[in-house]
């Protein structure tokens, strides 16, 4: 009249078993997945979002000083305009184009800074120093009445 309890047992144990069996393969998944994830994105990498407009009002006249800059809304990225030293206007692309950190402009040293690897970029948008492996998307730049107007450059 013994044996109906180490019946239990063994269903018991054999739950038990198939509970850390399960736990274990887990984890063992989770861990290739998340090691083979970024290998994936690295050889595939996204398609570049759309910017969504051609056109938008990044700033208002007077709203920046000279030697100054501001990042503002392009569709859905970050664009940076910059009023340089000598009074004139430029914009950027504010995503780097390294691992597309939002880049800001430094005025101590008249260049646009990502922070994230040290990367600079010149007020043209050349990559001159750090990890950048391209250029910034520049944009062309009217001021019409009090708007400063920003346009994307239309490929042909």
């Amino acid at each position: 009249m013994s044996e109906p309890v180490p019946l239990q047992r063994n269903e018991t144990r054999n739950s038990r078993r198939r509970f850390v069996e399960w736990l274990l393969g887990g984890g063992l998944l989770a861990s290739l997945a998340s090691f083979f994830y970024p290998v994936l994105r690295y050889l595939i990498p996204p398609e570049r979002a759309d910017l969504g407009s051609d056109t938008v009002v990044a700033a208002k006249v007077g709203e920046l000083k000279p030697n100054s800059g501001k990042i503002f809304r392009f569709g859905n990225r970050p664009g940076l305009l910059i009023l340089t030293a000598e009074g004139e206007y430029r914009a950027l692309s504010a995503t780097c184009t390294h691992l597309d950190c939002t880049v800001q402009y430094r005025s101590d040293l008249h260049q646009v800074w990502c922070a994230c690897h040290n990367g600079f970029y010149d007020l043209n948008g050349r990559n001159i120093a750090g990890p950048p492996p391209r250029p910034l998307d520049s944009y062309r730049v009217q001021v019409r009445g009090e708007e400063i107007i920003v346009t994307r450059h239309r490929e042909v």
